[in-house]
């Protein structure tokens, strides 16, 4: 099972639509994560649209129209694999201590808010991953997106991908 993760879109307020490299992954994922952040409603519509199973949430910046269609926290079972979703804005210092005692029955959890890519395991076991923004890069070099594969209750092949920056 291919994964698609993604968070902090801010459209169209970051930029004005989704990379073309990020929007031909999404025919190829069986799941597209969405980690908050969306901004407007019309993102989430083509996520829907374009994808084979979308799992969101709300982040800090979405209004009441994505905060009605959207939870706060998202829960999966992917072939065995148990992952949630959330846009978690807490601090750096101590998230995988805070996330282990918040998500203590999760092996994966993806998250958002700070833009920064992430993958760190905590002392539980718990897998956590930022795939960054693939629109709004803030202090890092590149926007970002990630992509995973799920066989048999495992996440392998996590890779974190760089796109080019925009031109004005």
């Amino acid at each position: 099972m291919r994964l698609l993760l993604m968070s902090d879109t801010h459209l169209p307020k970051r930029a004005k639509e989704l990379p073309p490299r990020l929007l031909t992954e999404l025919p190829h994922a069986d799941v597209v994560l969405h980690a908050g952040d969306w901004v407007d409603a019309a993102t989430l519509d083509l996520l829907e649209s374009r994808s084979h199973r979308l799992i969101g949430v709300y982040g800090n910046n979405d209004g009441p129209e994505l905060r009605a269609r959207l939870p706060e926290v998202a829960h999966a079972d992917l072939d065995g694999l148990r992952l949630g979703v959330v846009h978690e804005t807490g601090p750096a210092q101590g998230r995988e201590a805070r996330c282990a005692a918040r998500f203590p029955d999760l092996d994966v959890l993806v998250f958002g808010h700070s833009h920064i890519p992430w993958d760190t395991t905590a002392p539980s076991g718990l897998r956590l991953l930022n795939p960054g923004s693939p629109t709004d890069r803030r202090r890092q070099p590149h926007c970002t997106y990630m992509t995973a594969t799920v066989t048999r209750g495992r996440l392998t092949d996590v890779e974190l991908h760089r796109l080019p920056r925009r031109t004005p």
